[in-house]
């Protein structure tokens, strides 16, 4: 099984991750930092559709690799928007090297897993980062 940006409460603000560090620094009133132009996208999966995924899997028992996450994408800018607005912040956006190796897009291709498992998620990315920011702000 091939696990994509899975996100959500109890990540450590400091993973280096998109999402638990764009929180932290909105939350902190901190400029959210976005490399190269933000215009990269990504598919996010709330921890709950991932998790409900991995045990589809497992009790499907099927063979070889599926791929289980997000299937609508996000730019890494349009990320950074909504997570200001979802937290109420007043940080700004600032724009930092783009590292050599990341990718412009990471979309994975969930349909082995919506034909075969049944599975997709549900959790919108809005609500996801909501409850995500909640667990960040009760004092993560």
């Amino acid at each position: 099984m091939r696990l994509f940006n899975t996100y959500g409460p109890r990540m450590r603000g400091d993973d280096g991750r998109a999402v638990p560090t764009f929180v932290r620094q909105a939350l902190a009133g901190e400029p959210l930092t976005v490399t190269g132009d933000g215009l990269q996208t990504r598919s996010l999966c709330y921890i709950d559709d991932t998790v409900s995924g991995v045990l589809a899997a497992a009790a499907h028992g099927m063979r070889g690799p599926v791929n289980i996450g997000g299937a609508s994408e996000i730019t890494m800018l349009g990320l950074a928007r909504l997570v200001i607005a979802l937290a109420g912040s007043r940080s700004e956006i600032h724009c930092v090297d783009r590292p050599v190796d990341d990718p412009a897009v990471r979309r994975p291709d969930i349909t082995l897993a919506r034909d075969k498992l049944g599975w997709e998620p549900h959790v919108p990315t809005e609500e996801g980062l909501r409850r995500t920011i909640d667990w960040f702000r009760a004092g993560a």
